[in-house]
């Protein structure tokens, strides 16, 4: 059934926070494919809600960073949870964690109300907290943890080191940092 599964069925599931999709994806080697179209479809949504905020460079700017951030993120989750913070029963490598934390970003596809005049914040801070929530199960799962304080604890730091190298990126690209 892994194999038959359909992404619209895995992205529904996966907004709906269920666990066993996320266990699902992280044995399917052949979700890969899936788990990056939901979050180049994310990313693409982030881009089109911010287009009445920011124009046609929140377009572009708003996926492109979408996409970078959450491989980032993806990877700093990986390296903190597999080395700094492992539980005992842990094990995984860094597909495992592509495939659950890039359906985590399913309910990002939502981000393209940001559109409609007015919602813009409410969205992408109401969608934002939604792919959190999904992101430390998509951790939990991948990583075998057996609680959820550990996942998301993982999360929130690697959460902040991206945040921190995509500000300073964005400070370099719009002139507000000295170029060293």
């Amino acid at each position: 059934m892994a194999h038959t599964a359909s992404l619209t069925d895995r992205m529904i599931r996966a907004a709906r926070l269920d666990a066993t999709l996320f266990e699902e994806v992280e044995a399917d080697r052949d979700a890969t494919q899936q788990a990056m179209l939901v979050v180049l479809l994310s990313s693409v949504a982030a881009g089109v809600g911010s287009f009445t905020e920011v124009g046609f460079s929140g377009l572009i700017g708003g996926a492109v960073v979408a996409l970078a951030g959450w491989f980032l993120w993806a990877l700093l989750t990986y390296w903190i949870g597999t080395s700094l913070l492992p539980e005992p029963q842990t094990q995984a490598d860094l597909g495992q964690l592509l495939r659950t934390t890039g359906f985590s970003s399913s309910p990002g596809l939502l981000r393209v109300l940001g559109l409609v005049p007015g919602l813009w914040l409410v969205v992408m801070m109401g969608t934002s907290l939604w792919m959190l929530v999904a992101m430390v199960i998509a951790v939990r799962q991948a990583l075998d943890y057996r609680g959820t304080w550990r996942a998301f604890g993982v999360c929130a730091i690697g959460w902040t080191i991206q945040m921190v190298f995509l500000l300073f990126i964005r400070g370099m690209t719009q002139g507000l940092l000295p170029a060293g």
